[in-house]
């Protein structure tokens, strides 16, 4: 053991969830040994998720990708050969110039979450692409509808301080699986039940979290708001609101009380597929106990009507007057109260006022395969890649995999391993992972800022995203000095002024000053200063200034060929597509899985344990059946997102899923799904 395991070093979690843990890497001989929850850090409290308590194990893991490979082969047939880093940027800075000659909208950059960090995300990249004039990316693959939906109604990604629920009496965890995807706010809860709270999960399968809490409500997928508005309806009918916080804090009560009423727990139970007297006891015990405290997520947005099914649940709050209190409210992000300078950190005014176009990265199967057109723009002619992996996550993967298969697209992946992208790569890249750079994070489960910092040197020939950006800038003749700014100069920009940047090199995060209760006197960021049940900005753009239920796109049932609706959680030991490849937690997974109710599995012959086939008109993919209770009759639930290489037959759940876009905010519609399910020895 040598001097530098005596100080472990302080981090942040950089992955797509809503606790941004800080983190404590032990470091011996160059090399992270452990990493560990900070415990002085309030939100982590020193406990971390599985997945990411074996980061080291992922930093150093044996097929870590350590130098830039080029291919050699024919796309997808896994043939490259190690090139230096200045053969790979001359030749791709060089492929970039000459398409960028003809029209840089024919370039177009895919990332998303692979890291949530500021800096290694989109700080360099972003300026790299604006100067370019590239293709702009619609991030929209995870959150994009549920965030316009609260954006519509709250102002923002805005709510209440997480801490706050462990005061509540009452806990509706709507769309989340919060012991697999929420770990810390799940403490919180825990402590509010043993002071008395009631737990209410309202999810359309029986998760970890349903099965710990003291009530479970199995609606059918897509039905949301249906069950909002039938909430809303008894709270008007019983007179369980706050007229006070309505008429001084709301706007269009009138027109949504008319709504409210057309729903009745008779239609709302036929329609969400639960009893009647469930509906009838949630609106009693959401009207009669304050404080009362939703904490919402990103689930139950994946569907046709995602946005309106937000909104409506974000009205809710308003009704009762929750907001007055603390630990009243309600919780999905809150990642609009950080200050964060983004026009400095991502220079918008390198367009020089172009406008280009932009590409949905949820449509990115179809669009890699469009001709040029006016309506469209030129062919996409070249892809670069970073903290993605399209090839596994993007919906109706069989198009996503004949679009990057194209011969004729020049494709450059940023990555820590061979993922099913980089094996339809031109140029493989390797990135550096957290323990290897500066970057600096924001939350959207807690308001703590969280500066990481690098534990250990880049392995092999590594590269940080930031210096990847930076030497194409360079030699594609971009001389702007932003372009020189290092790793640091990009942390401390992001916020400026706005955080005391020193307190957070000697502790490793910065609280933001919230109000406790934020909007107890109203004050929401709308432009009226209200709750907005009427939105004006969605009338302007011809939409429904009210929260409406939207049915599925695909309802379970409604197809004679394709009968069951499926949803696609993620696997509770990966992250998306990240972890899949590190044993230990592929270990404890086991193998792809799709849950199916004994209701649907005897009828079809099928047994636990089986290999089935799940098929409609998009695709078919191959997995084992679980015979669970986890799935509620009608509704199968298969469990994601294995790599696609990884799985059965080389497919993943996501050949099934559609390209089909929400209400709201151009978002995927992955739980908006009709399949059919069969023993695979039916096969043809």
């Amino acid at each position: 053991m040598t001097a530098d395991a005596l100080s472990p070093v302080r981090g942040a979690c950089p992955h797509d969830c809503p606790d941004t843990c800080a983190l404590l890497t032990t470091v011996e001989n160059g090399r992270a040994v452990r990493v560990q929850g900070n415990p002085d850090h309030r939100h982590t409290d020193g406990v971390l998720c599985t997945k990411v308590s074996r980061y080291a194990e992922r930093t150093h893991h044996p097929e870590r990708l350590l130098q830039p490979l080029r291919r050699v082969g024919p796309k997808g047939s896994g043939r490259f050969e190690p090139v230096s880093w200045d053969e790979a940027l001359d030749d791709i800075a060089a492929r970039l110039k000459a398409i960028a000659a003809r029209d840089p909208q024919a370039i177009l950059p895919y990332s998303y979450a692979g890291t949530m960090g500021l800096v290694q995300g989109e700080g360099m990249a972003a300026r790299f692409w604006h100067r370019l004039g590239a293709s702009l990316l619609d991030r929209t693959i995870c959150a994009s509808a549920g965030g316009e939906g609260l954006t519509q109604t709250l102002g923002g990604k805005v709510g209440m301080k997480v801490e706050h629920f462990a005061e509540a009496q009452l806990i509706l965890i709507w769309g989340s699986n919060s012991i697999g995807s929420n770990l810390h706010f799940w403490k919180l809860a825990q402590l509010a039940k043993r002071n008395g709270a009631r737990l209410v999960c309202i999810d359309p399968r029986r998760t970890e979290t349903a099965d710990k809490c003291h009530e479970h409500i199995a609606l059918k997928p897509g039905t949301d708001a249906a069950l909002a508005l039938s909430l809303m309806h008894e709270l008007i009918v019983h007179d369980w609101l706050d007229h006070d916080y309505i008429a001084r804090h709301t706007l269009g009560w009138e027109a949504l009380r008319e709504r409210a009423l057309k729903w009745p727990p008779e239609r709302a139970a036929e329609v969400c597929g639960v009893p009647v007297q469930q509906i009838r006891e949630l609106a009693r015990a959401y009207g009669t106990t304050k404080p009362a405290a939703i904490r919402l997520n990103y689930g139950m947005q994946r569907v046709r009507g995602g946005g309106n099914a937000a909104r409506a649940v974000a009205c809710l709050p308003a009704l009762v007057g929750a907001w007055r209190h603390r630990a009243g409210g309600l919780l999905l992000s809150a990642s609009g109260m950080f200050p964060v300078r983004r026009e400095a950190l991502l220079r918008p005014d390198l367009l020089a006022g172009r406008t280009p176009r932009t590409i949905n990265m949820s449509t990115i199967g179809d669009d890699l395969l469009r001709e040029a057109s006016p309506g469209f723009g030129p062919k996409i002619e070249a892809v670069v890649v970073y903290n993605s992996n399209p090839v596994a996550v993007a919906p109706e993967s069989g198009k996503v995999v004949r679009g990057f298969a194209r011969e004729d697209l020049f494709t450059v992946v940023l990555e820590h391993f061979q993922t099913d992208t980089a094996d339809l790569a031109d140029y493989i890249l390797p990135a550096t992972t957290q323990h290897e750079h500066w970057d600096i994070h924001t939350s959207y489960g807690h308001t703590d800022v969280l500066l990481n910092r690098p534990a250990i040197a880049p392995q092999g020939q590594a590269r940080t995203n930031t210096d990847v950006f930076r030497a194409l800038a360079a030699r594609m003749g971009f001389t702007e000095p932003c372009f020189a700014e290092d790793d640091l100069t990009l942390c401390r920009t992001a916020f400026g002024d706005g955080i005391d940047f020193q307190r957070l090199l000697d502790t490793g995060w910065v609280t933001l000053p919230v109000p406790e209760a934020p909007f107890a006197e109203g004050g929401f960021p709308t432009p009226s200063g209200r709750c907005e049940f009427h939105s004006a900005r969605l009338a302007a753009q011809g939409l429904d200034p009210l929260p409406d239920h939207l049915p599925n796109a695909e309802p379970g049932g409604t197809h004679p060929d394709y009968p069951l609706a499926m949803i696609s959680p993620p696997a509770r030991n990966f992250l998306n597509s990240s972890f899949v490849n590190v044993q230990s937690l592929r270990d404890i997974e086991g193998q792809p899985l799709l849950e199916i109710h004994a209701d649907d599995a005897a009828p079809r012959g099928i047994a636990d344990g089986q290999m089935v086939r799940v098929f409609n008109e998009r695709g078919e993919y191959r997995c084992v059946a679980e015979v669970s209770s986890r799935a509620r009759p009608g509704v199968v639930n298969g469990l994601g997102i294995w790599w696609r290489k990884l799985g059965p037959f080389g497919t993943n759940v996501n050949e099934v899923t559609s390209q089909r876009l929400t209400d709201l905010g151009r978002a995927p519609t992955f739980y908006d799904c009709h399949v059919q399910v069969a023993p695979l020895e039916a096969a043809g």
